[in-house]
């Protein structure tokens, strides 16, 4: 024991002689814990920290123990679970067992709770439990975590019989034998990963519980004491279970996620293990990592944490499944049945048939794989074709890169029926991946800073493949029943995967990753002998693989001539089928939170009229005209099957510009026409709801005279109510009335279906437009933790629509609650008119683009409005904390209206 940190005889001699004991040693253990962290923040070995921190509380709890009950021996005080393991972080909890026989126990009972409560009293975060021998027994049989605490523990006072007799009663010969032990923590472990999403690249992981985190490392020495009695990691080396270097790697790994949850203690002065932004920046800084042109310290440290935590997980992997055939199958018949001449199958799994196999034969390496996909009734690699696929590794270089059979085994594994997505994930675990493609290796672990992006690149880009692969199941077709049947028009679906396996290659290395990745990729076909077509279109959708994604969120596709420009940029149905479908799965590989009904629905809008325009062909645009004909002709069929009158019909249509009929759909034509011929003119706003319309949500329409604020009015109480407003569209008539219509999900990105939720929609919307001046327009929300990390200063730029007479104004910044109805306030206050909004929410960051006319219809052009608008739009904005507007992701609305 350190001196400096506490020293024994000094503290027993001052003891003696102590007016007030607690006193002497809630200063004894502050010193200790100020000097620890001290320590720490000079860069001391975490792992000699954890260790003399465990040390300092073992003296003064056996000198507390001893104070409070005397001498005596009939009760045992044991450490269990981590601190059993002689392993504390600042603020990590203090398991104790106090082993007692019922008759002693109740004796001592009264020294006991003063006991514990001096424990608190000295500000010791202390987990207790006072049992028998017996009680240990039947409580570890009933639980395994139970039983795997009492494993850990170590005895620190008290008869040390009664001690080994609760081991030995506890014990594998006793409760709990390998096997049953095994399959209960491995269930356990798939449990807790599930609860993390089966990655451990979050946005904020937590360092202990998540895949790759302490608790793996914890899962492996649990295996490990209960199979082979080791009591050390480093036992395992000896038993020929794990190699030096790997042990050195679960070390190191170990080391490093201490650090990191030792750091997030002291920073939060609290038991904390989840890397939250609060402190990625701040931990960063105290580990020393500085920005760099390229990548912020941030982004560095997350690297170099998500490296570690795939490195763990591979060890895990291996190791698990090395304890699975030496526990699960040692006693099952494992006689080899040959594959082909370098693979055998034992027990369901896949093994080398012979020790020499990569080295003889290096390109099965990848070889590996494809026969995985070729048998996919295979459970999984053995642990020691894992072990050697990693020590091998080294030999996948330039000579390997360029060998023709290498080439085309990758090739034949992208081609295959079975598995693609799978085993190109196991190629990223066991590290092949990044070795076959250097581009790719770049990207492993590389994590963008933002709240869009909750992956890292690697794991997104397989996200990617494997929403693209899902598709070509029919057991999921019914999921997203357009992309099915496209995927299963498309040719050569390898050259989809390739595209989305290099989309995001490029990311992080400064300049437009879509270009840069169009030249690995281009280079990549080349090498691997693809067609001169299909090396095309592989470099087309990964230069271009946004552009389908901005147009939709970014532009006006009611506009023939938006769709006809995107048209003419995609030139062929097959490259419009490959792009689509590219989109549709990066933007669902993105978050769990990003994809929703809504984009789906304008994504498939945008696919349908460029389908049209393609069809018509290029030299042949859509025609507005003849759109307008066609929608009118149509809508007025269905509305005489109706029963509605030519009469009101006429009256309503005629109060109506060109906009309408391009904006709307025939179908919200049919539903608005029904619902004002009934009304006529209303003075009091008309409002109506769908549950669900073809364009992804919950559709809200409004007929009313116009009013002043009424776009602010009407976003301003949407958002309170919670929704999600994906799409706003505002149509004046020629009498003074609006057609408004919005499209809302709830705050979980579904339509709402709850009738008396629609109902108090309707009439909370009813009461404030019809008394505007009696609505605050301020919006009260609660506000997401993660966004005061991420400030962005409000932007607000423009630029001349080249189309039509009409300003585009963008406006950049935080995202916030009200934010729709600020930006309206602003329109109305400096006399400008809003015709189309498309809001486009990146996490933390809003990019809005608006739009605007002037009140004759014509563009803003006056450098004095414009300034208004830039100068109104910054202060609504920046004068308060920027917070979360309803809904959590990209939100891409359409719609004119003033404000």
């Amino acid at each position: 024991m350190d001196e400096n940190l506490f020293d024994a005889e000094r503290f027993d001699r001052d003891l003696a002689h102590a007016p007030v004991p607690l006193t002497q040693f809630r200063e004894a253990l502050n010193h200790a814990k100020e000097l620890l962290k001290e320590r720490f923040l000079k860069g001391a070995p975490v792992g000699r920290l954890v260790r003399s921190h465990a040390e300092v509380v073992d003296m003064l709890l056996v000198r507390a123990w001893r104070h409070c009950l005397g001498e005596q021996n009939e009760l045992a005080l044991v450490a269990v679970g981590g601190y059993g393991r002689g392993e504390l972080h600042p603020h990590s909890d203090i398991d104790l067992l106090v082993l007692a026989e019922p008759e002693a126990r109740e004796r001592f009972r009264e020294r006991l709770e003063v006991f514990i409560l001096f424990l608190w009293d000295m500000r010791l975060e202390v987990g207790h439990s006072v049992r028998s021998v017996e009680e240990c027994v039947n409580e570890a049989q009933a639980d395994i975590t139970v039983a795997t605490n009492l494993m850990e523990s170590r005895l620190l006072e008290g008869p040390r019989a009664l001690y080994r007799r609760m081991r030995a009663n506890t014990g594998r010969d006793a409760i709990w034998p390998s096997r049953h032990f095994f399959e209960a923590k491995w269930q356990e472990q798939i449990a807790r990963h599930h609860k993390h999403d089966d990655t451990a690249y979050n946005l904020e992981p937590n360092v202990k519980e998540g895949p790759g985190g302490l608790r793996d490392i914890q899962m492996i020495g649990w295996v490990a004491k209960r199979h082979f009695g080791a009591e050390t990691l480093s036992d395992l080396v000896e038993h020929g279970f794990l190699t030096p270097q790997e042990y050195r790697a679960l070390l190191k790994g170990q080391n490093f996620l201490w650090k990191v949850r030792y750091g997030l203690h002291v920073l939060t002065n609290r038991r904390e293990d989840r890397l939250l932004f609060d402190h990625q920046r701040t931990l960063a800084e105290l580990f020393g990592y500085s920005a760099m042109a390229d990548r912020l310290a941030v982004e560095q440290f997350m690297k170099d944490y998500y490296r570690t935590i795939m490195e763990l997980h591979r060890l895990n992997e291996m190791l698990l499944q090395l304890f699975q055939e030496e526990i699960l199958y040692a006693e099952e018949p494992a006689q080899p049945r040959p594959l082909n001449k370098r693979f055998q199958e034992r027990n369901g799994f896949i093994e080398v048939s012979h020790e020499q196999v990569f080295k003889r034969y290096p390109f099965a390496l990848l070889e590996l794989f494809l026969v995985l996909c070729q048998h996919p009734h295979l459970k999984g690699v053995r642990a020691g074709t894992i072990r050697l696929v990693r020590n091998h590794s080294y030999l996948i270089d330039d000579h390997f890169r360029n060998d023709l059979r290498c080439r085309s085994l990758f090739i034949e594994i992208l081609r295959q029926s079975h598995g693609v997505a799978r085993e190109l994930q196991r190629m990223n675990r066991y590290g092949i991946l990044a070795a076959y493609l250097p581009v790719f290796g770049r990207i492993v672990g590389q994590m963008q800073h933002d709240l869009f992006h909750v992956y890292t690149v690697d794991e997104h880009t397989l996200f990617v493949v494997r929403n693209l692969r899902r598709l070509t199941l029919g057991k999921h077709q019914d999921e997203y029943p357009l992309c099915s049947r496209i995927m299963g028009s498309i040719p050569k679906p390898e050259v989809l995967y390739i595209a989305a396996l290099f989309h995001d290659v490029a990311k992080g290395r400064g300049g437009d990753h879509s270009e840069l990745g169009a030249e690995d990729v281009n280079h990549f076909c080349q090498h691997h002998l693809l067609s001169h077509y299909d090396t095309r279109l592989a470099s087309w959708l990964v230069r271009y693989h946004l552009l389908m994604s901005t147009t939709a969120q970014r532009k006006d596709i009611s506009d023939p001539e938006v769709v006809n420009a995107f048209a003419a940029q995609v030139g062929s149905q097959a490259y419009l089928d490959h792009l689509y479908l590219l989109t549709v799965a990066d933007i669902r590989a993105t978050s769990p939170s990003v994809w929703n009904s809504w984009k789906d629905a304008l994504l498939a809008e945008l696919y349908h009229a460029t389908r049209r325009a393609l069809r018509r062909g290029l030299a042949n645009p859509i025609d507005k005209d003849e759109l307008i004909a066609e929608a009118q002709e149509e809508a007025r069929r269905q509305l005489r099957k109706k029963r509605v009158s030519e009469e009101a019909i006429t009256a309503f249509w005629q109060r109506l510009g060109e906009e309408y009929f391009l904006r709307y759909s025939i179908d919200e034509v049919v539903w608005h026409s029904r619902a004002v011929a009934k009304d006529g003119r209303p003075e009091q706003p008309l409002i109506l709801l769908r549950e669900e319309t073809e364009r992804g949500g919950t559709e809200i329409f409004i007929y009313m005279p116009i009013r002043g604020h009424q776009f602010t009015t009407t976003t301003g109480t949407l958002e309170q109510l919670g929704l999600n407003i994906v799409d706003a569209r505002i149509i004046p008539s020629r009498d003074n009335y609006t057609v408004d219509s919005y499209i809302v999900l709830d705050e979980s990105g579904e339509p709402i279906a709850d009738p008396r939720r629609l109902e108090e929609i309707r009439s909370t919307l009813a009461a404030r437009l019809s008394h505007p001046e009696a609505v605050s327009h301020h919006v009260q929300r609660r506000v997401r933790r993660q966004l005061k990390h991420f400030p962005i200063p409000t932007r607000v730029s423009f630029e001349q629509d080249p189309n039509k007479p009409r300003t585009m104004m963008e406006v950049i910044t935080s995202d916030r609650p009200g934010l729709l109805a600020k930006i309206g306030r602003a329109l109305s206050e400096c006399g400008v008119w809003l015709q189309t909004a498309k809001i486009a929410t990146f996490g933390e960051r809003v990019e809005d683009i608006f739009y605007i006319t002037t009140h004759d219809c014509q563009a803003v052009t006056t450098p004095e409005q414009l300034e208004c608008l830039r100068a109104t739009i910054t202060s609504l904005l920046d004068a308060g904390t920027p917070a979360t507007r309803a809904g959590s992701s990209v939100a891409p609305t359409r719609g004119p209206a003033s404000g």
